[in-house]
């Protein structure tokens, strides 16, 4: 909510949104809790419960398409390849070797939002290295960055 503080309020929307399912899906898949995966498994079948993951996760998916950005990509790859690792199940079970993809991605997810963070971060005022970071054309700091001329920026 720091973001917000800042006036930086695509980070305040993304990352509580973002917060925010992490939040609701560990409610889905917490034990005992709301019983939301004893309501919507049988001993017998299980259909109902990766139905309804596969919805969730795949809405999760469209949600943050809209953000697409490198580390929303690797995210939507994340959550794509979790929603199929539960659609295709060959032995009645979700496939492991699909979500052991999406949780590599997930991996690469958290990588970019560190090396997000430590760009944002460090700065010449506390740091001995800047991290290298690409602007759209569009923004403030792509837009300065045009009008500059090459001497200007070497």
């Amino acid at each position: 909510m720091w973001e917000m503080a800042v006036g930086n309020t695509f980070g305040a929307t993304s990352l509580s949104s973002y917060g925010g399912f992490w939040i609701s899906y560990a409610i889905i898949l917490t034990p005992g809790g709301f019983h939301i995966q004893e309501i919507l498994s049988t001993d017998s079948d299980s259909a109902q419960l990766y139905n309804s993951l596969d919805l969730y996760l795949m809405s999760t998916v469209a949600f943050f398409l809209l953000f697409f950005f490198l580390l929303f990509f690797f995210l939507d790859i994340a959550f794509l390849l979790l929603a199929i690792g539960n659609l295709v199940r060959p032995r009645g079970t979700p496939d492991t070797r699909i979500k052991k993809a999406g949780g590599l991605f997930a991996l690469l997810a958290a990588f970019t939002a560190w090396y997000n963070a430590l760009a944002g971060i460090a700065d010449t005022s506390n740091s001995f290295f800047i991290i290298p970071v690409v602007h759209f054309p569009w923004s403030a700091t792509g837009r300065e960055k045009r009008l500059k001329t090459e001497r200007e920026t070497a």
